[in-house]
Protein backbone atom coordinates (compact mmCIF):
# COMPACT_ATOMS: atom_id res chain seq x y z
CA UNK A 1 0.00 0.00 0.00
CA UNK A 2 2.81 2.39 0.88
CA UNK A 3 4.51 1.77 -2.49
CA UNK A 4 1.29 2.64 -4.27
CA UNK A 5 1.17 5.99 -2.46
CA UNK A 6 4.78 6.70 -3.46
CA UNK A 7 4.14 5.82 -7.11
CA UNK A 8 1.00 7.92 -7.13
CA UNK A 9 2.84 10.87 -5.65
CA UNK A 10 5.57 10.61 -8.30
CA UNK A 11 3.03 10.42 -11.13
CA UNK A 12 1.18 13.42 -9.71
CA UNK A 13 4.44 15.38 -9.64
CA UNK A 14 5.26 14.45 -13.22
CA UNK A 15 1.81 15.47 -14.43
CA UNK A 16 2.01 18.73 -12.49
CA UNK A 17 5.42 19.54 -13.98
CA UNK A 18 4.16 18.72 -17.48
CA UNK A 19 1.15 20.97 -16.96
CA UNK A 20 3.38 23.79 -15.75
CA UNK A 21 5.68 23.44 -18.76
CA UNK A 22 2.71 23.39 -21.09
CA UNK A 23 1.37 26.57 -19.50
CA UNK A 24 4.76 28.21 -19.83
CA UNK A 25 5.04 27.21 -23.49
CA UNK A 26 1.65 28.84 -24.14
CA UNK A 27 2.54 32.08 -22.39
CA UNK A 28 1.70 35.05 -24.64
CA UNK A 29 4.59 36.31 -26.73
CA UNK A 30 5.30 39.99 -26.98
CA UNK A 31 6.48 41.52 -30.23
CA UNK A 32 9.92 42.14 -28.75
CA UNK A 33 10.22 38.51 -27.62
CA UNK A 34 9.15 37.30 -31.04
CA UNK A 35 11.79 39.44 -32.73
CA UNK A 36 14.49 38.14 -30.41
CA UNK A 37 13.52 34.52 -31.10
CA UNK A 38 13.51 35.10 -34.85
CA UNK A 39 16.91 36.82 -34.81
CA UNK A 40 18.38 33.98 -32.76
CA UNK A 41 17.01 31.22 -34.99
CA UNK A 42 16.73 32.62 -38.51
CA UNK A 43 18.79 30.50 -40.91
CA UNK A 44 19.25 33.26 -43.46
CA UNK A 45 20.74 35.50 -40.79
CA UNK A 46 23.02 32.71 -39.60
CA UNK A 47 24.24 32.10 -43.15
CA UNK A 48 24.93 35.80 -43.69
CA UNK A 49 26.72 36.05 -40.34
CA UNK A 50 28.92 33.11 -41.31
CA UNK A 51 29.77 35.06 -44.46
CA UNK A 52 31.43 37.71 -42.25
CA UNK A 53 33.79 35.08 -40.86
CA UNK A 54 34.61 33.94 -44.39
CA UNK A 55 35.42 37.47 -45.53
CA UNK A 56 37.62 37.97 -42.47
CA UNK A 57 39.62 34.88 -43.42
CA UNK A 58 40.06 36.27 -46.94
CA UNK A 59 41.28 39.54 -45.45
CA UNK A 60 43.85 37.72 -43.31
CA UNK A 61 44.94 35.71 -46.32
CA UNK A 62 45.50 38.93 -48.27
CA UNK A 63 47.54 40.33 -45.37
CA UNK A 64 50.02 37.45 -45.61
CA UNK A 65 51.04 38.63 -49.09
CA UNK A 66 52.98 41.47 -47.44
CA UNK A 67 55.24 38.98 -45.64
CA UNK A 68 58.13 36.95 -47.07
CA UNK A 69 57.59 33.45 -48.39
CA UNK A 70 59.85 30.60 -47.30
CA UNK A 71 60.30 27.51 -49.44
CA UNK A 72 62.48 24.43 -49.10
CA UNK A 73 63.57 21.61 -51.43
CA UNK A 74 65.18 18.26 -50.77
CA UNK A 75 65.99 15.74 -53.51
CA UNK A 76 68.08 12.79 -54.66
CA UNK A 77 69.60 12.30 -58.12
CA UNK A 78 70.78 8.87 -59.33
CA UNK A 79 73.41 8.66 -62.12
CA UNK A 80 73.91 5.80 -64.56
CA UNK A 81 77.67 6.37 -64.36
CA UNK A 82 79.49 7.30 -61.15
CA UNK A 83 80.02 11.02 -60.82
CA UNK A 84 83.43 12.40 -59.86
CA UNK A 85 83.48 15.73 -58.07
CA UNK A 86 86.65 17.49 -56.93
CA UNK A 87 85.45 19.03 -53.71
CA UNK A 88 88.87 18.86 -52.04
CA UNK A 89 92.37 17.50 -52.58
CA UNK A 90 90.96 14.01 -53.21
CA UNK A 91 88.17 13.69 -55.76
CA UNK A 92 84.91 12.14 -54.52
CA UNK A 93 83.05 9.53 -56.53
CA UNK A 94 79.32 8.95 -56.05
CA UNK A 95 76.51 7.06 -57.77
CA UNK A 96 74.03 9.76 -56.71
CA UNK A 97 73.79 13.08 -54.94
CA UNK A 98 71.48 14.57 -52.36
CA UNK A 99 70.51 18.20 -52.63
CA UNK A 100 68.93 20.58 -50.16
CA UNK A 101 67.89 24.18 -50.71
CA UNK A 102 65.81 26.86 -48.99
CA UNK A 103 64.76 30.27 -50.22
CA UNK A 104 63.22 33.29 -48.53
CA UNK A 105 61.58 35.81 -50.86
CA UNK A 106 60.34 39.22 -49.78
CA UNK A 107 58.26 41.24 -52.25
CA UNK A 108 59.31 44.89 -52.31
CA UNK A 109 57.04 46.32 -54.99
CA UNK A 110 54.19 44.73 -56.93
CA UNK A 111 52.68 47.71 -58.70
CA UNK A 112 50.27 48.29 -55.81
CA UNK A 113 48.47 44.97 -56.32
CA UNK A 114 49.22 43.58 -52.86
CA UNK A 115 47.97 46.62 -50.98
CA UNK A 116 44.99 47.01 -53.33
CA UNK A 117 44.02 43.38 -52.82
CA UNK A 118 44.22 43.79 -49.06
CA UNK A 119 42.04 46.92 -49.18
CA UNK A 120 39.57 45.09 -51.40
CA UNK A 121 39.26 42.21 -48.94
CA UNK A 122 38.95 44.66 -46.04
CA UNK A 123 36.09 46.32 -47.88
CA UNK A 124 34.63 42.85 -48.32
CA UNK A 125 34.53 42.42 -44.54
CA UNK A 126 32.60 45.67 -44.18
CA UNK A 127 30.23 44.66 -46.98
CA UNK A 128 29.54 41.36 -45.23
CA UNK A 129 28.74 43.17 -41.99
CA UNK A 130 26.32 45.54 -43.73
CA UNK A 131 24.71 42.53 -45.40
CA UNK A 132 24.07 41.12 -41.93
CA UNK A 133 22.40 44.37 -40.91
CA UNK A 134 20.22 44.25 -44.01
CA UNK A 135 19.06 40.71 -43.24
CA UNK A 136 18.44 41.62 -39.60
CA UNK A 137 16.13 44.45 -40.62
CA UNK A 138 14.32 42.20 -43.07
CA UNK A 139 13.74 39.59 -40.37
CA UNK A 140 12.42 42.23 -37.97
CA UNK A 141 10.00 43.50 -40.62
CA UNK A 142 8.78 39.97 -41.35
CA UNK A 143 8.11 39.39 -37.65
CA UNK A 144 6.24 42.67 -37.29
CA UNK A 145 4.14 41.93 -40.36
CA UNK A 146 3.37 38.39 -39.18
CA UNK A 147 2.52 39.63 -35.69
CA UNK A 148 -0.03 42.17 -36.93
CA UNK A 149 -1.42 39.66 -39.44
CA UNK A 150 -2.25 37.37 -36.52
CA UNK A 151 -3.89 40.22 -34.61
CA UNK A 152 -5.93 41.18 -37.67
CA UNK A 153 -7.01 37.55 -38.11
CA UNK A 154 -7.99 37.35 -34.45
CA UNK A 155 -10.10 40.49 -34.75
CA UNK A 156 -11.72 39.13 -37.90
CA UNK A 157 -12.62 35.97 -36.01
CA UNK A 158 -14.07 38.01 -33.14
CA UNK A 159 -16.17 40.02 -35.58
CA UNK A 160 -17.38 36.83 -37.29
CA UNK A 161 -18.29 35.23 -33.95
CA UNK A 162 -20.13 38.37 -32.88
CA UNK A 163 -22.05 38.42 -36.14
CA UNK A 164 -23.07 34.78 -35.61
CA UNK A 165 -24.46 35.64 -32.17
CA UNK A 166 -26.40 38.59 -33.58
CA UNK A 167 -27.87 36.50 -36.38
CA UNK A 168 -28.77 33.77 -33.88
CA UNK A 169 -30.54 36.32 -31.72
CA UNK A 170 -32.40 37.71 -34.71
CA UNK A 171 -33.38 34.18 -35.76
CA UNK A 172 -34.92 33.60 -32.31
CA UNK A 173 -36.87 36.85 -32.62
CA UNK A 174 -38.11 35.86 -36.07
CA UNK A 175 -39.21 32.43 -34.84
CA UNK A 176 -41.06 33.99 -31.91
CA UNK A 177 -42.85 36.43 -34.21
CA UNK A 178 -43.67 33.65 -36.63
CA UNK A 179 -45.12 31.52 -33.85
CA UNK A 180 -47.59 34.27 -32.96
CA UNK A 181 -48.34 35.02 -36.60
CA UNK A 182 -46.69 38.42 -36.82
CA UNK A 183 -44.27 37.52 -39.64
CA UNK A 184 -44.24 35.13 -42.51
CA UNK A 185 -42.16 31.97 -42.78
CA UNK A 186 -39.94 33.80 -45.26
CA UNK A 187 -38.49 35.93 -42.44
CA UNK A 188 -37.38 32.83 -40.57
CA UNK A 189 -35.83 31.39 -43.71
CA UNK A 190 -33.92 34.62 -44.39
CA UNK A 191 -32.56 34.64 -40.86
CA UNK A 192 -31.48 31.01 -41.16
CA UNK A 193 -29.67 31.67 -44.45
CA UNK A 194 -27.85 34.68 -43.03
CA UNK A 195 -26.88 32.68 -39.96
CA UNK A 196 -25.50 29.86 -42.11
CA UNK A 197 -23.45 32.35 -44.13
CA UNK A 198 -22.16 33.93 -40.92
CA UNK A 199 -21.10 30.53 -39.57
CA UNK A 200 -19.27 29.84 -42.82
CA UNK A 201 -17.47 33.18 -42.51
CA UNK A 202 -16.55 32.23 -38.95
CA UNK A 203 -15.01 28.96 -40.16
CA UNK A 204 -13.05 30.84 -42.81
CA UNK A 205 -11.82 33.29 -40.17
CA UNK A 206 -10.72 30.39 -37.95
CA UNK A 207 -8.76 28.85 -40.82
CA UNK A 208 -7.16 32.20 -41.68
CA UNK A 209 -6.07 32.63 -38.06
CA UNK A 210 -4.63 29.09 -37.97
CA UNK A 211 -2.65 29.74 -41.15
CA UNK A 212 -1.37 33.06 -39.82
CA UNK A 213 -0.16 31.37 -36.63
CA UNK A 214 1.45 28.51 -38.55
CA UNK A 215 3.27 30.98 -40.77
CA UNK A 216 4.46 32.89 -37.70
CA UNK A 217 5.64 29.67 -36.03
CA UNK A 218 7.58 28.85 -39.16
CA UNK A 219 9.16 32.29 -39.15
CA UNK A 220 10.24 31.78 -35.54
CA UNK A 221 11.36 28.22 -36.38
CA UNK A 222 8.92 26.74 -33.89
CA UNK A 223 6.89 23.59 -34.46
CA UNK A 224 4.33 24.60 -37.08
CA UNK A 225 1.32 23.52 -34.98
CA UNK A 226 2.73 24.72 -31.65
CA UNK A 227 0.21 26.68 -29.53
CA UNK A 228 0.73 30.39 -30.02
CA UNK A 229 -0.63 33.33 -28.07
CA UNK A 230 0.47 36.92 -28.55
CA UNK A 231 -0.18 40.20 -26.80
CA UNK A 232 -2.83 42.38 -28.43
CA UNK A 233 -1.12 45.63 -29.46
CA UNK A 234 -3.39 46.42 -32.40
CA UNK A 235 -3.97 50.10 -31.76
CA UNK A 236 -3.41 53.48 -33.32
CA UNK A 237 -0.33 55.46 -32.34
CA UNK A 238 0.47 58.55 -34.45
CA UNK A 239 3.86 58.17 -36.12
CA UNK A 240 4.89 61.81 -36.38
CA UNK A 241 6.94 61.05 -39.51
CA UNK A 242 7.16 63.37 -42.49
CA UNK A 243 8.03 62.26 -45.99
CA UNK A 244 11.05 64.56 -46.32
CA UNK A 245 12.57 63.54 -42.99
CA UNK A 246 11.89 59.87 -43.71
CA UNK A 247 13.72 60.03 -47.04
CA UNK A 248 16.63 61.93 -45.50
CA UNK A 249 16.98 59.39 -42.70
CA UNK A 250 16.77 56.49 -45.15
CA UNK A 251 19.61 57.91 -47.27
CA UNK A 252 21.75 58.17 -44.15
CA UNK A 253 20.95 54.88 -42.44
CA UNK A 254 20.07 52.24 -45.01
CA UNK A 255 22.77 49.53 -44.95
CA UNK A 256 22.07 48.76 -48.62
CA UNK A 257 23.44 52.18 -49.57
CA UNK A 258 26.54 51.59 -47.46
CA UNK A 259 27.00 48.25 -49.17
CA UNK A 260 26.68 49.86 -52.61
CA UNK A 261 29.24 52.54 -51.72
CA UNK A 262 31.72 49.95 -50.50
CA UNK A 263 31.14 47.88 -53.62
CA UNK A 264 32.11 50.88 -55.76
CA UNK A 265 35.32 51.27 -53.76
CA UNK A 266 36.01 47.56 -54.11
CA UNK A 267 35.71 47.72 -57.90
CA UNK A 268 38.14 50.65 -57.92
CA UNK A 269 40.67 48.48 -56.13
CA UNK A 270 40.19 45.91 -58.89
CA UNK A 271 41.30 48.57 -61.39
CA UNK A 272 44.49 49.14 -59.36
CA UNK A 273 45.15 45.39 -59.30
CA UNK A 274 44.71 45.18 -63.08
CA UNK A 275 47.04 48.13 -63.65
CA UNK A 276 49.76 46.60 -61.47
CA UNK A 277 50.83 44.46 -64.42
CA UNK A 278 52.26 47.54 -66.13
CA UNK A 279 54.86 47.84 -63.36
CA UNK A 280 57.79 45.54 -62.55
CA UNK A 281 57.58 43.04 -59.72
CA UNK A 282 60.55 43.80 -57.45
CA UNK A 283 61.62 41.27 -54.84
CA UNK A 284 64.57 40.31 -52.66
CA UNK A 285 65.47 36.62 -52.27
CA UNK A 286 67.96 34.81 -50.06
CA UNK A 287 68.96 31.24 -50.92
CA UNK A 288 70.97 28.49 -49.24
CA UNK A 289 71.83 25.25 -51.08
CA UNK A 290 73.91 22.18 -50.31
CA UNK A 291 75.06 19.17 -52.36
CA UNK A 292 76.31 15.88 -50.81
CA UNK A 293 76.60 12.18 -51.50
CA UNK A 294 74.88 11.04 -48.31
CA UNK A 295 71.26 11.52 -47.21
CA UNK A 296 72.15 13.40 -44.02
CA UNK A 297 74.16 15.93 -46.09
CA UNK A 298 77.37 15.57 -44.03
CA UNK A 299 79.58 15.51 -47.07
CA UNK A 300 80.34 19.10 -47.94
CA UNK A 301 80.70 18.82 -51.70
CA UNK A 302 79.04 22.07 -52.47
CA UNK A 303 77.52 24.64 -50.08
CA UNK A 304 76.61 28.20 -50.94
CA UNK A 305 74.61 31.24 -49.88
CA UNK A 306 73.13 33.68 -52.39
CA UNK A 307 71.22 36.95 -52.21
CA UNK A 308 69.23 38.03 -55.23
CA UNK A 309 67.45 41.30 -55.95
CA UNK A 310 65.41 41.22 -59.11
CA UNK A 311 62.76 43.10 -61.04
CA UNK A 312 60.46 41.16 -63.35
CA UNK A 313 58.31 42.73 -66.03
CA UNK A 314 56.26 40.80 -68.59
CA UNK A 315 56.20 42.99 -71.69
CA UNK A 316 54.19 40.49 -73.70
CA UNK A 317 51.22 40.81 -71.28
CA UNK A 318 50.72 44.53 -71.81
CA UNK A 319 48.24 44.11 -74.64
CA UNK A 320 46.13 41.79 -72.50
CA UNK A 321 46.41 44.11 -69.49
CA UNK A 322 44.71 46.87 -71.45
CA UNK A 323 41.60 44.74 -71.82
CA UNK A 324 41.63 43.79 -68.14
CA UNK A 325 41.91 47.42 -67.08
CA UNK A 326 39.09 48.34 -69.44
CA UNK A 327 36.87 45.61 -68.02
CA UNK A 328 37.64 46.73 -64.47
CA UNK A 329 36.66 50.31 -65.31
CA UNK A 330 33.38 49.08 -66.74
CA UNK A 331 32.68 47.27 -63.48
CA UNK A 332 33.27 50.51 -61.60
CA UNK A 333 30.68 52.22 -63.79
CA UNK A 334 28.26 49.35 -63.25
CA UNK A 335 28.72 49.53 -59.49
CA UNK A 336 28.09 53.29 -59.51
CA UNK A 337 24.95 52.91 -61.61
CA UNK A 338 23.76 50.11 -59.29
CA UNK A 339 24.22 52.44 -56.34
CA UNK A 340 22.13 55.15 -58.01
CA UNK A 341 19.45 52.58 -58.74
CA UNK A 342 19.42 51.41 -55.12
CA UNK A 343 19.04 54.99 -53.91
CA UNK A 344 16.14 55.61 -56.31
CA UNK A 345 14.41 52.41 -55.22
CA UNK A 346 14.84 53.29 -51.55
CA UNK A 347 13.29 56.72 -52.08
CA UNK A 348 10.36 55.09 -53.89
CA UNK A 349 10.04 52.49 -51.14
CA UNK A 350 9.89 55.18 -48.47
CA UNK A 351 7.26 57.13 -50.38
CA UNK A 352 5.08 54.07 -51.01
CA UNK A 353 5.18 53.05 -47.35
CA UNK A 354 4.49 56.61 -46.23
CA UNK A 355 1.49 56.99 -48.55
CA UNK A 356 0.08 53.62 -47.46
CA UNK A 357 0.48 54.57 -43.80
CA UNK A 358 -1.11 57.96 -44.38
CA UNK A 359 -4.03 56.45 -46.29
CA UNK A 360 -4.71 53.75 -43.70
CA UNK A 361 -4.48 56.39 -40.96
CA UNK A 362 -7.36 58.27 -42.60
CA UNK A 363 -9.29 55.04 -43.04
CA UNK A 364 -9.06 54.36 -39.30
CA UNK A 365 -11.06 57.48 -38.45
CA UNK A 366 -13.55 56.83 -41.24
CA UNK A 367 -14.04 53.26 -40.04
CA UNK A 368 -14.52 54.40 -36.45
CA UNK A 369 -17.30 56.71 -37.54
CA UNK A 370 -18.81 53.95 -39.66
CA UNK A 371 -18.99 51.62 -36.65
CA UNK A 372 -20.86 54.23 -34.64
CA UNK A 373 -23.30 54.77 -37.48
CA UNK A 374 -23.74 51.04 -38.10
CA UNK A 375 -24.40 50.35 -34.41
CA UNK A 376 -27.02 53.10 -34.29
CA UNK A 377 -28.56 51.85 -37.53
CA UNK A 378 -28.85 48.31 -36.13
CA UNK A 379 -30.44 49.60 -32.94
CA UNK A 380 -33.02 51.58 -34.90
CA UNK A 381 -33.81 48.73 -37.26
CA UNK A 382 -34.29 46.30 -34.38
CA UNK A 383 -36.67 48.74 -32.70
CA UNK A 384 -38.58 49.32 -35.93
CA UNK A 385 -38.82 45.58 -36.50
CA UNK A 386 -40.33 45.08 -33.08
CA UNK A 387 -43.20 47.34 -34.13
CA UNK A 388 -43.26 45.83 -37.64
CA UNK A 389 -42.32 49.15 -39.19
CA UNK A 390 -39.26 47.71 -40.95
CA UNK A 391 -38.64 44.34 -42.53
CA UNK A 392 -36.53 41.38 -41.51
CA UNK A 393 -34.22 42.14 -44.44
CA UNK A 394 -33.51 45.60 -43.04
CA UNK A 395 -32.41 44.13 -39.71
CA UNK A 396 -30.25 41.46 -41.31
CA UNK A 397 -28.62 44.02 -43.57
CA UNK A 398 -27.91 46.22 -40.55
CA UNK A 399 -26.12 43.31 -38.83
CA UNK A 400 -24.07 42.72 -41.99
CA UNK A 401 -23.21 46.41 -42.29
CA UNK A 402 -22.01 46.51 -38.68
CA UNK A 403 -19.82 43.44 -39.14
CA UNK A 404 -18.30 44.94 -42.29
CA UNK A 405 -17.66 48.26 -40.54
CA UNK A 406 -15.83 46.47 -37.74
CA UNK A 407 -13.78 44.47 -40.26
CA UNK A 408 -12.88 47.69 -42.06
CA UNK A 409 -11.75 49.28 -38.81
CA UNK A 410 -9.50 46.42 -37.73
CA UNK A 411 -8.23 46.03 -41.28
CA UNK A 412 -7.27 49.70 -41.38
CA UNK A 413 -5.53 49.36 -38.00
CA UNK A 414 -3.57 46.35 -39.23
CA UNK A 415 -2.60 48.00 -42.52
CA UNK A 416 -1.54 51.13 -40.65
CA UNK A 417 0.73 49.26 -38.25
CA UNK A 418 2.25 47.14 -41.03
CA UNK A 419 2.78 50.23 -43.19
CA UNK A 420 4.42 51.96 -40.25
CA UNK A 421 6.72 48.96 -39.79
CA UNK A 422 7.51 48.99 -43.52
CA UNK A 423 8.26 52.71 -43.39
CA UNK A 424 10.64 52.28 -40.46
CA UNK A 425 12.35 49.44 -42.33
CA UNK A 426 12.62 51.67 -45.40
CA UNK A 427 14.18 54.35 -43.19
CA UNK A 428 16.80 51.85 -42.05
CA UNK A 429 15.60 51.62 -38.47
CA UNK A 430 15.68 48.60 -36.20
CA UNK A 431 12.91 47.66 -33.79
CA UNK A 432 12.68 48.17 -30.93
Amino acid sequence: MRNRWVVGFILWGVLLAGTTLAQESQAPLTLEESIKIALDRNLGLQITTAGVAGSEFRQKSALTQFFPTWTGQYGYTRYNDPLTISAGRVPDVADGTYTFGTTVTQPLFAGGSISANYRSESLGVDISKYNVETVRRNVVLQVRQGYFNILAAQKALEVAAQAVKQFEAQLEVSKAYFDVGLVAKNDVLQAEVRLANAKQSQVNAENALALAKSSFNNLLRREINAPLNIIDILSYQPSGYTLENSIEEALQRRPEIKTAELTVEQTKQAVTIARSGYYPWVSLAGNYSKLADDSDLNGHWNERYTVLAQATLAFSDWWRLGYKVGESKVRVTQAQEAKYQIVDNIILEVKQSFITMEQSEKNIFVAQKSIEQAEENLRLEEERYKYQVSTQTDVLNAVTFLAQARLNYYGALSVYNIAKASLERAMGRMYP
